[in-house]
């Protein structure tokens, strides 16, 4: 492996693997492995500035929730909308009701995987997996050779709840087990739930977690805060160790670059960092740009740079509604600028840069035919050219005071500005009208070095360039009037 340029705010490209390799087998008229991958493909993710790869579902599910998946009559409903002609074999099990660790043989095997790893870093590029703590699938070996693993109910759990349990019929009989499920919803019918109240079945998941970390450069762990102590006693009534502190560190004993990502929710997030994590999805700005509010959005970018340097910015993913579907055409331009240019990890999600607008379970392995979205392909083109600037790959940000531009204009509170400062390029100065309104501010300036300059201000997003009074701008700021959802990334040169 060579050595890989760490950026301090690096970018992330999330891939459903099955449906990648689904794809590719139509073209190739053959199945296709994990090694059919191209070269070429492999070129142009690194050239449009991506530092990770997250191969989502690569890991063998079982016969048990294949099935499930199949029968589930809600899920069915939800495949045959995404897939109107459906075909059984589109549907292989939730990748995340995982039977083994090991790399699907329909995939290549790990063998098959440490090839396509090899490659990736050599155009250096991360690979990311799949850790899945919580829970695991219905037919994994442990419910015969450690039934303790898992947790237990009575036959008063039974009926009392019974979409959270199931009879399990293992080599010394039948157990009643827990579907594996979060304190406030229904259990996942194709999981189980693993007990971590019991310290050998950390230890177990603790070496599942060392071995992946020997087939890649990092792991995005789902629904990370269900292990947490507090939250598992909450849902089981179960008294738990923590896991993640010690699972992290024994992972980074042998693998010490290794990176951890929770998907995390519930303002959890800084309890996820402090245990260890590099990254934590960061749902709640998400959800501020959905509800099309600027000061909530505003509020949220004030926290601390600790937290906000060690948060995966997102604005879809395999969990939530495409993002051309979910944001009207002129606020997924906004909100694209204020969440890929924010600090922290940025994420972006396989068909996202296409426009697609039908999201894929992860029990199926085949997405439909879908146009592509020239507009949309535009300007995720034009925001990836910014974000492989130095600048804002291990530059310095700052948010900037938006003040009203006249008296009894209150619209400067639509306003979302900040700028970022680096060693060879003096700076990027962001601002977004975050509402529906045509709006006015100034957005203060307040750096001393550009008194007696001139400033010349060019939109990387769009065509514009003006140039500006540095006496000017320290004296009232940066006057912007902008058309609703309005957006500038200007590059900041000094002219004399």
């Amino acid at each position: 492996m060579i050595a890989v340029p760490n950026p301090r705010y690096p970018a992330l490209y999330q891939i459903n693997t099955r449906v990648w390799l689904t794809a590719l087998s139509r073209s190739l008229g053959r199945p296709a492995t994990l090694d059919d991958i191209a070269d070429a493909e492999l070129d142009r993710l690194a050239r449009m500035g991506f530092d990770w790869v997250w191969l989502l579902s690569v890991w063998q599910t079982g016969e048990a929730a294949q099935r499930i998946s199949r029968s589930n009559p809600s899920w069915r409903r939800e495949f045959e909308h995404t897939l109107p002609d459906l075909r059984e074999e589109d549907i292989a099990g939730s990748g995340f009701a995982i039977k083994d660790y090991r790399v699907h043989e329909s995939l290549g095997g790990d063998a098959a995987l440490a090839r396509l790893r090899a490659r990736m870093s050599a155009r250096g590029l991360r690979l990311m997996l799949d850790f899945v703590p919580n829970h695991m699938a219905p037919d994994h070996p442990w419910t015969d050779a450690h039934p303790d693993y898992f947790v237990h109910g009575s036959e008063a759990d039974l009926a009392r709840s019974p979409q959270n349990f199931v009879r399990v019929t293992t080599k010394d009989g039948p157990l009643l087990l827990a579907y594996g499920r979060d304190p406030y919803f229904d259990g996942w019918p194709d999981t189980l739930q693993l007990d971590y109240g019991n310290p050998a079945l950390q230890a177990a998941m603790i070496g599942e977690l060392a071995r992946i970390a020997g087939q890649c450069d990092g792991v995005r762990c789902d629904m990370a805060m269900l292990v947490l102590p507090e939250v598992f006693e909450r849902t089981w009534g179960v008294r738990a160790e923590s896991f993640w502190p010690k699972a992290i560190e024994t992972v980074r004993r042998t693998h010490p670059a290794f990176l951890f990502m929770a998907e995390v929710y519930w303002d959890m997030e800084w309890t996820l960092q402090q245990q260890g994590f590099d990254y934590a999805y960061d749902k709640r700005l998400y959800d501020r740009l959905h509800a099309q509010h600027a000061r909530p959005v505003r509020e949220h970018l004030c926290a601390d740079m600790d937290y906000q340097d060690r948060l995966a910015r997102f604005l879809e993913n395999h969990d939530e509604p495409r993002a051309a579907s979910t944001f009207p055409p002129e606020v997924h331009a906004a909100a694209g600028v204020l969440t890929y240019l924010s600090p922290g990890l940025r994420f972006f999600h396989q068909g996202q840069l296409e426009g697609r607008r039908t999201r894929i379970s992860p029990h199926l392995v085949r997405a439909p035919d879908e146009a592509e979205d020239g507009v949309v392909e535009q300007f995720y083109e034009r925001l990836l050219a910014v974000l492989r600037l130095p600048i804002v790959r291990d530059g310095t940000w700052s948010l900037l005071d938006c003040v009203p531009a006249w008296a009894d204009n209150p619209t400067a509170d639509h306003f979302i500005a900040f700028r970022w400062e680096g060693a060879a390029q003096p700076w990027l100065l962001v601002a977004v009208n975050c509402t529906s309104q045509q709006s006015q501010c100034f957005a203060r300036i307040p750096f001393p070095q550009i008194a007696g300059r001139t400033l010349r201000l060019r939109d990387l997003l769009g065509s514009a360039v003006y140039e500006r009074s540095g006496d000017d701008l320290l004296a009232r700021g940066l006057f912007l009037d902008m058309p609703p959802w309005g957006r500038h990334v200007f590059d900041v040169q000094w002219l004399n």
